[in-house]
């Protein structure tokens, strides 16, 4: 289980509280109005935010001394983050260690209609191609925290379909527990398992 305890995090001007909890392997959406603490709420369990008070615990171990590489999350920025000197390829492996993943790789792609940019820099894709590989990588690397972003945002709705349908599949096979920030109750519907309001 991932637990936020009575969180308290210092943002611009303002004091932001968080108390929520989620189950190993659930699924859980996160809304709320602009400026509300979504993502500020991602950047504290990943380690990128500084915390004032309270607690962050993954299966009943604190995670707030450790590093942001230490923590077992891997998540998905507004801005992809993909390294633009590497391949799509290479950036796909980063992370994934030893394995079976090239073949994981592939499949995904194929599904997520990306096979054909494998080999491309990532300043060859188009918005909405940088983000399903962003997509993939995040869902592919083992740690079992995945925190999403806005993930869809500059897909076209069908495509949206696809990607909705994966991520489910994906994080529900790998048994993963998934926060997703998102302004659209479509993901919702076809991704979470329940949904958090944040006011």
């Amino acid at each position: 289980m991932l637990e936020v305890d009575q969180l308290q995090v210092r943002w611009k001007a303002v004091l932001l509280r968080y108390d929520l909890s989620v189950e190993a392997g659930e699924i859980v959406t996160i809304q709320g109005r602009s400026g509300v603490g979504k993502t500020t709420l991602l950047n504290a369990i990943a380690g990128f935010q500084d915390v004032s008070a309270g607690d962050i615990r993954w299966q009943g171990r604190s995670i707030l001394s450790l590093s942001v590489t230490q923590r077992p999350v891997s998540m998905l920025f507004q801005e992809h983050n993909l390294f633009e000197h590497l391949s799509v390829w290479q950036n796909l492996q980063l992370g994934l260690g030893v394995g079976d993943h090239q073949l994981r790789i592939q499949q995904a792609a194929e599904v997520l209609e990306v096979a054909d940019q494998l080999d491309k820099s990532p300043l060859k894709l188009s918005g909405g191609q940088r983000q399903r590989i962003a997509i993939l990588r995040t869902l592919l690397r083992p740690e079992p925290i995945v925190l999403l972003d806005e993930p869809f945002a500059e897909l076209d709705s069908t495509t949206r379909l696809i990607a909705n349908d994966w991520v489910r599949k994906t994080a529900k096979l790998a048994n993963k527990t998934v926060l997703l920030v998102t302004h659209q109750d479509e993901d919702v519907q076809r991704v979470g398992d329940r949904n958090i309001l944040l006011g």
